[in-house]
């Protein structure tokens, strides 16, 4: 089971004895439309515990969705999720490599006009099964860095050759968001283990300014707020170096925090070190809304055949219900994976197994 407790963090409070949450699933593309309905499994079967009771909507976005509308994130599934549902799980997105007219990602966009800042990656693994001792969370900035998705090309005028730009946004607003709910978390596992370090992932000493600012201002928050935080320890790594000693000595690394880009490779990275990206789980933050997605993408090669692992959906669900407040819900759904993962007998392709999609959630289902 992870080892903190995000509830503590949660951004919305309920106020039913007994409630009755909607939950809004978005497949979105291949694999996707395979894992998600695990998560829905999951929470069916946790209904009347608790004195949790789910209520769903299926909503589209996606790359099958722009080919059938036109628009990659429809406006409805935006006004439903904000007007309807108290939380949603997305599953994956097929994104072309080429530019193509009218598409941008949705997650992207989703994650924007939620307002869903943070995006909180736990990596874990579990004892007893031969991966490295690994035990950390990467807080990643969700709105800005290179994902504002300002770019343009032109012909170089003095050599007659193309010239590709993109511009890196790093504002001080955004960086203070991220700066304290990565030092809330922090602050959560030093309480729960008695320790706590917060390591600021960065290339400032290429990328000064932009790099440098955010980079300044995690250091802003954390010296501000010294009577609060003062118990985490504060480290700062380049990013390079960071990915270096991540994979040697993952046992240094508690909670890191970084920008978009820099946190969307350490925590792909990080994955392997744990077995798979099928069991790496995420949960988009925002001040009034969570989204639980997996980490690992639509797998084109896979999907279709059954063989899609569905940890990382199951554990995404666990970490939807944490930030909405509900961590017993969300600790009984971690302790069956960890079983599931620990006994190593039913388990998909990626682990090396020779198990379905199915079996791994009946399995699962059955530890609950």
């Amino acid at each position: 089971m992870l080892r903190t407790s995000f509830s503590q963090l949660a951004r919305r409070a309920y106020s039913k004895s007994a409630e009755s949450l909607t939950i809004g699933l978005i497949p979105g593309d291949g694999i996707g439309k395979e894992v998600i309905p695990a998560g829905k499994l999951v929470l069916e079967n946790l209904s009347s515990k608790h004195g949790l009771k789910f209520n769903f909507v299926n909503l589209q976005a996606g790359w099958q969705t722009f080919l059938d509308t036109g628009k990659a994130l429809p406006d409805e599934t935006i006004q439903i999720l904000k007007n309807d549902c108290d939380g949603a799980l997305f599953g994956a997105v097929q994104s072309p490599t080429n530019k193509v007219e009218g598409y941008s990602s949705p997650i992207v966009a989703l994650r924007k006009q939620l307002g869903l800042y943070a995006n909180v990656r736990p990596v874990k693994s579990v004892e007893g099964t031969n991966d490295k001792p690994v035990d950390m969370v990467i807080v990643r900035e969700n709105t800005e860095d290179l994902y504002i998705k300002s770019e343009r090309s032109y012909i170089d005028e003095k050599t007659g050759t193309r010239v590709a730009e993109a511009i890196k946004r790093i504002s001080e607003t955004a960086t203070r968001n991220i700066a304290n709910i990565a030092l809330e978390i922090a602050l959560q596992r030093y309480k729960v283990n008695g320790k706590a370090t917060l390591t600021v992932t960065h290339k400032s000493n290429v990328l000064s300014q932009s790099d440098g600012l955010f980079r300044e201002v995690c250091r802003e928050v954390y010296e501000s707020n010294k009577e609060k935080f003062g118990v985490v320890n504060y480290n700062e790594q380049i990013v390079d170096s960071m990915v270096y000693r991540m994979f040697r000595e993952p046992q240094c690394f508690d909670v890191v925090v970084a920008p978009n880009l820099y946190g969307d490779i350490l925590s792909d990275g990080a994955a392997a070190l744990v077995g798979s990206l099928g069991v790496v789980p995420s949960a988009n933050v925002g001040s009034s809304f969570v989204v639980g997605e997996p980490c690992h993408g639509s797998a084109p090669d896979i999907a279709g055949k059954g063989i899609s692992n569905p940890i990382a959906t199951i554990r995404s669900t666990a970490l939807l219900l944490e930030f909405m407040g509900h961590p017993e819900a969300a600790q009984e759904i971690h302790k069956a994976v960890e079983a599931n993962l620990r006994e190593q007998a039913i388990k998909t392709p990626d682990l090396g197994g020779k198990s379905t999609t199915q079996q791994v959630i009946d399995d699962v289902l059955s530890k609950m």
